[in-house]
């Protein structure tokens, strides 16, 4: 009798956070936010934004609620702009 096996891909979501933070406070929660969970990457910009996160959920509801309860509660955060990753 032979098996078969079946692997079932989900889909990910993908998020990007661009962050601005008050002057001074940019490595500070650069080093709050790369450990947290669903951050794929973290990194400091020099620019408009201060820093750019990339989050990996299983669901975009899952990227808000870490934004929301999460990334925004650091101190130093002072703005922050949330953006989908789209699937073609």
């Amino acid at each position: 009798m032979c098996s078969k096996h079946v692997v079932v891909m989900s889909a990910m979501a993908i998020g990007y956070v661009l962050i601005n933070v008050a002057p001074g406070k940019e490595h500070q929660v650069y080093l709050a936010v790369r450990d947290m969970p669903h951050v794929a990457d973290a990194t400091l910009l020099f620019g408009d934004h201060d820093l750019i996160v990339k989050l990996v959920a299983d669901s975009l509801a899952i990227i808000a609620q870490s934004v929301v309860e999460s990334i925004r509660q650091i101190p130093g955060i002072v703005d922050t702009k949330t953006l989908a990753g789209a699937e073609l």
